[in-house]
């Protein structure tokens, strides 16, 4: 027996004052709805109803029963209310999670706005470039960057793709000669990115193409502003997502090399744990960063 829908039905019958009529507001047959309150009945051992053909009455106990019940219903018709009027509302605490870079580079640039838009909302933006436990850190929202997400129960919207090419300084190639084939990558100076998937290993596309180059980078970092920044004082060639290398690049910092040629882009995901949807706070959130995306 599901106790909240026969309170809710036994309240209808009470204000109706007739099995029918509650029964038609309902959408279900008098007969059901007089077995569903037998039942009810049986299970609190007491009558709440006494009828006859042409009348029905409350005893004791059904009115004790009605005044405590429509105590209940209207507590939670009200928890339901402010519920979904707050699910409208960017107001309330957001918690993101993003890798370091990502997070300095594309959403730090639009938080103040973003927090000057919504002065209600409370943030906390956590950077962590290793994949955390987004259920148990307690995230809203995570952004991952990933080539694709494994099945799990948490729910992965995307947001875009990433390219990733090759790049180094001027003086770095000035020094030591500009690759022409991926070939000629391992006799270079390599900065690596710790936490790739493509650390020891280069599987390059292209016109040209498939190539697998094998590397045994000197350096190795954990931080894509880090190794973005390596570059630019000219300690070898690395791999950059465009959001990292764009701006270097159109300064003319960085140089892109092989330019025909490209590691497998990755997409950005905004991965949440409810298949409820999103709500507002982490709406409004994305919406933001979408339009970051975009340029």
């Amino acid at each position: 027996m599901d106790k909240l829908s026969v309170m809710q039905a036994y309240r209808r019958i009470v204000e109706r004052g007739s099995f029918a009529r509650a029964a038609e507001d309902l959408g279900v047959s008098p007969a059901l709805l007089s077995r569903e309150i037998k039942l009810l009945e049986e299970s609190l051992g007491s009558t709440l109803l006494t009828r006859t053909t042409r009348s029905m009455s409350l005893t004791d106990a059904g009115r004790l029963y009605y005044d405590e019940t429509s105590g209940i219903l209207d507590a939670v018709t009200r928890v339901e209310t402010r519920i979904r009027d707050g699910a409208g509302a960017v107001r309330g605490h957001l918690r993101v999670n993003a890798s370091s870079s990502f997070g300095q580079a594309v959403i730090a640039p639009f938080l103040p706005d973003f927090l000057n838009t919504y002065p209600d909302l409370k943030l906390t933006l956590s950077l962590d470039d290793r994949v955390v436990d987004m259920v148990e850190g307690g995230f809203d929202v995570s952004i991952r960057i990933r080539s694709a997400m494994p099945d799990s129960a948490l729910v992965a919207r995307k947001l875009g793709t990433i390219r990733q090419r090759i790049f180094a300084a001027p003086a770095y190639l000035e020094r030591a000669g500009t690759p022409k084939a991926p070939e000629e990558i391992p006799g270079h100076r390599v900065v690596g990115f710790l936490l790739a998937n493509h650390l020891n290993s280069w599987t390059l596309h292209g016109a040209g193409g498939t190539r697998t180059v094998d590397l045994d980078p000197p350096v190795r970092v954990g931080n894509s502003l880090v190794l973005r920044d390596l570059l630019i004082a000219g300690h070898g060639i690395g791999t950059l997502p465009d959001f990292v290398s764009d701006a270097p690049e159109a300064r003319g910092e960085l140089v892109r090399i092989l330019p025909d040629w490209e590691l497998p882009a990755p997409d950005i995901f905004a991965v949440t744990a409810s298949r409820l949807g999103m709500d507002a706070r982490v709406t409004a959130f994305l919406d933001h960063l979408g339009a970051a995306l975009r340029g």
